[in-house]
């Protein structure tokens, strides 16, 4: 069955675009003008995934990712947000609600295909069922299955591509991992934008997980290089 995906965008020029480029790569599409609507429908009928605009009358798209990962119905949904702002604090703030990816404004219709097929590429279509699915490094156990993670017994909550930067790190443990690596097997090989915007996920992840840049723990960085799992027990 095609893809269902929600669109929440109040600039009606923008919505239809979006709309008719995702109708046109053969996913279904359900557009909204407000977040509160939207998160409504939501809760009747999940999507594929939903893409929210940053700002948004009444309850900003911020807001609406933030709500939507307190729920352990919606806590795993790929989220994806169109931001006009193009400053590093906005793209923090936006993975920092718990969004898996951002597309700045002005985008291309590609790149939005793109980023949406990497997203749907990293998302089983089926549970996979192991009885070794749980990785353990350091503080952290890392349940495959499920996909959450936990620091000393305590949950981090983790976005989709946190939780991929973390699990190939710590199975590649004393490895560096080049960036180019990290890029193609969590963003894919049609990723187009910014290198940048792996080190803003670092740095997010590293935040969530109790980290430091200048005196790590866990994440290693390899300048210009890529990054290590140096995975120190507390």
């Amino acid at each position: 069955m095609e893809k269902l995906i929600y669109v929440v965008e109040d600039d009606e020029s923008i919505r239809e675009l979006v709309r008719m480029a995702l109708s046109s790569f053969s996913y279904r599409v359900r557009v909204f003008d407000n977040a509160e609507e939207a998160i409504e429908i939501i809760n009747k009928q999940i999507p594929d995934l939903v893409i929210f605009d940053i700002m948004l009358p009444g309850m900003s798209g911020l807001d609406a990712t933030k709500l939507l990962r307190q729920s352990s119905i919606t806590k795993s949904l790929p989220i994806l947000l169109l931001t006009a702002k193009d400053t590093e604090i906005d793209k923090v703030s936006g993975l920092d609600s718990g969004a898996d990816d951002y597309v700045t404004k002005p985008f291309s219709v590609m790149e939005l295909g793109a980023r949406i097929r990497t997203i749907f590429r990293r998302i089983p279509s089926e549970p996979v069922a192991s009885s070794a699915d749980q990785i353990a490094a350091a503080d952290f156990v890392i349940n495959t299955e499920t996909r959450e993670v936990t620091k000393n017994g305590e949950a981090i909550d983790l976005t989709f591509k946190e939780y991929e930067l973390l699990k190939i790190l710590i199975q590649e443990k004393n490895r560096i991992v080049p960036r180019t690596e990290l890029l193609n097997d969590i963003w894919g090989f049609e990723f187009v934008g910014e290198s940048r915007t792996l080190d803003i996920h670092i740095r997010t992840l590293r935040q969530k997980l109790g980290d430091h840049a200048d005196a790590p723990k866990y994440i290693k960085t390899v300048r210009n290089v890529g990054y290590r799992f140096i995975g120190e027990s507390s």
